[in-house]
């Protein structure tokens, strides 16, 4: 089965452009029905502090993913920012099937809002990891600066997780970082890991893209590059169960 990865221009503030770019990279990649396809972190917006103007209080952003998923027939996971009941926002990831259904169980918020940046300020933090089945997969989600802490992956793995979507705003000068790091989720939980990044510039930041997608023996099976394209592989869960078997390193976890 294919999993494809939308390395998205973000327009900064604007959904309506946003959306309609995203449409037209889903139609030219042509996805096969099924499949998985992954958005960058708040996709609709860019990685903006400014609560109000970004988070869905008419859920305009789930109802675009609703109707892209059945357009397409495809199962999307995407970035949204929603309200917190405090004024706050909430940085989460939504997994929509292709009947236009989001499944409430793999609703994800962001364990590590980026301190750095400001966003802990304006977003709340997220408690708990979650996972959903895709395709017999155990995908799960996690947001750009968690992937800087491996115990949240290595937990998720013991929950039974094989596969990774790490859906991010990450900035050209740390590209180094976010590509070893991939790459090191992949090797160490022997798990795909899909890293989908934004590229081009918001009014602060250079993004420079490099979206991956990984196997679980750290092979780069895709590479977005630093342009606006759309990225695909092919996961095959056999292959990775019999890895997973005949290396058997996980087993020898201790907590």
């Amino acid at each position: 089965m294919k999993i494809y990865g939308v390395q998205l221009d973000i327009q900064w503030e604007n959904k309506a452009a946003n959306y309609r770019r995203v449409h037209e990279l889903m139609e030219k990649a042509a996805p096969e029905a099924g499949s998985l396809i992954v958005l960058p972190e708040m996709f609709a917006t860019g990685f903006s502090m400014n609560v109000a103007n970004v988070v869905e209080n008419s859920a305009e952003t789930e109802r675009f993913l609703q109707d892209l998923a059945r357009e397409f027939s495809v199962n999307i996971l995407a970035g949204v920012a929603v309200s917190n009941s405090d004024e706050m926002g909430r940085n989460e990831t939504i997994f929509v099937t292709p009947h236009g259904e989001e499944e409430r169980g793999a609703r994800y918020c962001k364990m590590h809002p980026f301190t750095f940046g400001g966003e802990s300020a304006r977003f709340v933090r997220g408690e708990k990891i979650c996972s959903f089945l895709w395709q017999n997969f155990n995908v799960a989600p996690f947001i750009c600066y968690d992937l800087r802490f491996p115990e949240i992956f290595r937990r998720a793995t013991k929950n039974g997780a094989n596969l990774f979507c790490v859906i991010a705003n990450w900035p050209s000068p740390r590209e180094a970082h976010w590509r070893a790091l991939l790459l090191a989720r992949a090797i160490e939980n022997q798990a795909y890991v899909i890293g989908i990044n934004r590229c081009g510039d918001d009014p602060k930041l250079h993004y420079s893209g490099r979206s991956q997608i990984i196997d679980p023996h750290g092979q780069i099976l895709a590479d977005g590059g630093s342009e606006e394209g759309v990225i695909s592989a092919e996961v095959d869960l056999a292959a990775l169960e019999t890895y997973r078997r005949e290396f058997p390193v996980l087993a020898d976890m201790k907590f």
